[in-house]
């Protein structure tokens, strides 16, 4: 459990909750309707109406978060919390946008007098979900140091690789990991201080209850410029050390704005709950900057892993109205009894992180009465399309473009394509460059300069748009399967792979051939009612099923049944991991 409790926050055992949300009982399925927008009247009138002011000083806690805290004192806000804690076990901590406003400067207020920290410092914080890791995050915010969110299961060399990296002179973190980081700060020659959030002691850190304690909640915040970095996110490449991508401080707490009000459709009386870790910047994405810029309620659950009947029994016993999660985590619910949960508040669901399968959404509204609207964006960028109310959801498809962003297809030579065809995504950013663009690569110019061309940023990423405007995801630019002159995306084949009903997750990479260059390969996890079925025979007869579903030149040559798929933190399967290993097997690095 985490210490709040000695900072006079009081923490609600579970009871019966009662917040200002408007029709907090839906039918479900049985009577599916299209939602309506709150903030919106139709995707058009988004387009059209949709204007960004960026002014020359922006600082996220002063003038959104305390701006907050005044509506409240004035009436001007529902009674619900800014930010709700549920620990799983029946601990709970509320605050209101005021408490969150005293805390974090008294956070602040240790960054800045006890570990002597200016403005453009760089702190490495390492917390699991737990309400310090909220104050940490706008306590940099206000003092203007520089966020570097990590999850709490970095190894000791990714630590080292982080601090050293980013020349960090902080780090939070909890007890689990601190033997970690004692192990290689003496070759961290930045690192000033430390600081730990646990209830025992440690030799050479600052403990953060003793320090709340102390710390007054009188603190000014920096006047920052909306272009100074805020925040650098490690996103790891198909190849090479992860990158540091740069935000600045209105990249995300104004260009955010667009996910909050459109995408996420979020009101004052609204609790979202995104089930993010912390080192993802989805988490800032969808826990720190778009609600909140909208005044809504921040849901969390300390959830040390995933647990698909927890993420049930959370919905249903709590009053949250969006739910916002990774396709994998769907994925996961739907195997389960989701009908037997009642989600008396839930209005809106969504997801992002990659490509959900148009199977699963099915499920989910068959069972729940509710679409889930997928979005695509990239740590680099915030919401580049979105799946948004009130328009017709094509199954697999990203949505239009975000009323920020001029999207589109491009070839090789900067060239915009038409329909149909497919390029890579790109995004507009001359003559003028939008809110909502990371501001470069740290310590890395060239790999800045290689994201553009022409007047494009390109994500890196391959789709097409169809006639009606839609955006559809091929595959990582490095994830195409080149096959006997074919390009084959890898999620057309595990999408196809999903339907077959022994198939629980599938990941589809390239395996290298000797007539064909390259193959596919379908890693597999069956589900258990057909692990004792002959191995050969279901092989055979999954990949006649993905000749049905799909061209028949993408159906996956090759089958391997697996235990599992590696995934990253945030529950993306790693098929560069499966890629790199099924190269190196057949051809194995000298």
């Amino acid at each position: 459990m985490p210490s709040l409790a000695t900072m006079g926050i009081l923490l609600h055992s579970r009871r019966v909750r009662c917040l200002a949300i408007p029709g907090s009982t839906r039918v479900l399925h049985k009577a599916y309707r299209t939602v309506t927008p709150q903030n919106f009247s139709s995707y058009e009138s988004m387009k059209q109406e949709f204007k960004l002011e960026v002014p020359e000083y922006f600082n996220f806690a002063k003038d959104v978060l305390d701006q907050w805290t005044s509506k409240e004192k004035t009436g001007k806000r529902p009674s619900n919390p800014a930010f709700w804690w549920v620990s799983g076990d029946g601990g709970e901590v509320r605050w209101s946008f005021e408490e969150l406003g005293s805390l974090s400067r008294k956070f602040a207020n240790i960054l800045t007098e006890a570990c002597a920290l200016h403005r453009g410092d760089r702190v490495l914080v390492i917390l699991p979900r737990i309400p310090e890791w909220w104050l940490a995050t706008v306590a940099c915010m206000r003092t203007g140091t520089v966020l570097i969110s990590g999850t709490t299961q970095l190894t000791r060399k990714d630590i080292q690789y982080r601090l050293l990296s980013s020349r960090a002179k902080c780090v939070i973190t909890n007890e689990a990991v601190a033997p970690a980081v004692d192990a290689v700060a003496s070759q961290c020659e930045h690192l000033r201080s430390k600081l730990l959030v646990s209830q025992s002691p440690r030799a050479g850190w600052g403990p953060v209850t003793e320090m709340m304690k102390r710390a007054s909640d009188r603190h000014t915040c920096v006047a920052t410029k909306h272009d100074e970095t805020m925040a650098i996110f490690f996103t790891s490449g198909t190849s090479g050390s992860p990158k540091m991508t740069a935000h600045t401080h209105s990249s995300l707490g104004l260009g955010l704005s667009i996910t909050g009000r459109f995408w996420l459709d979020l009101t004052p009386s609204d609790v979202l709950w995104n089930t993010s870790d912390t080192g993802w910047a989805k988490t800032a994405w969808g826990s720190v900057f778009s609600p909140w810029i909208q005044g809504a309620c921040v849901f969390a659950h300390r959830l040390p892993k995933f647990e698909p009947t927890s993420i049930l029994q959370t919905l249903s016993e709590f009053p949250i109205t969006v739910f916002c999660s990774v396709p994998t985590a769907y994925r996961m619910l739907v195997r389960k009894d989701v009908a037997s949960y009642q989600f008396k508040s839930l209005r809106h669901c969504v997801s992002a992180g990659e490509p959900i399968d148009p199977e699963v959404m099915e499920q989910w509204r068959n069972r729940t009465g509710l679409d889930i609207y997928e979005a695509y964006g990239q740590t680099e960028v915030v919401l580049i399309c979105g799946n948004f109310k009130g328009m017709k959801i094509k199954p697999g498809s990203m949505g239009k473009p975000s009323p920020a962003f001029d999207v589109k297809i491009l070839d090789a030579d900067g060239n915009v394509l038409p329909p149909g065809q497919e390029g890579d995504i790109g995004v507009r950013v001359l003559p003028h460059r939008p809110c909502g663009l990371f501001s470069h690569y740290v310590d890395d110019p060239t790999k800045t300069a290689s994201t553009q061309r022409g007047d494009f940023y390109i994500t890196g990423d391959k789709g097409f748009m169809d006639e009606d405007g839609c955006f559809w995801f091929v595959a990582r630019a490095d994830d195409v399967i080149l096959s006997s002159g074919y390009r084959i995306g890898p999620f057309e084949i595990e999408s196809a792979l999903a339907e077959h009903p022994a198939v629980a997750e599938a990941a589809a990479v390239s395996s290298p051939d000797p007539v064909r260059g390259e193959v596919v390969k379908a890693f597999i996890v069956l589900n258990p009612d057909y692990k004792s079925h002959d191995q050969e025979q279901l092989k055979k007869q999954i990949q006649e099923h993905v000749k049905t579903m799909t061209a028949p030149y993408k159906y996956p040559r090759k089958v391997e049944f697996v235990q599992e798929l590696p995934k990253t933190i945030s529950g993306k399967v790693k098929r560069s991991e499966l890629k790199k290993k099924e190269w190196e097997r057949i051809h194995p690095p000298h």
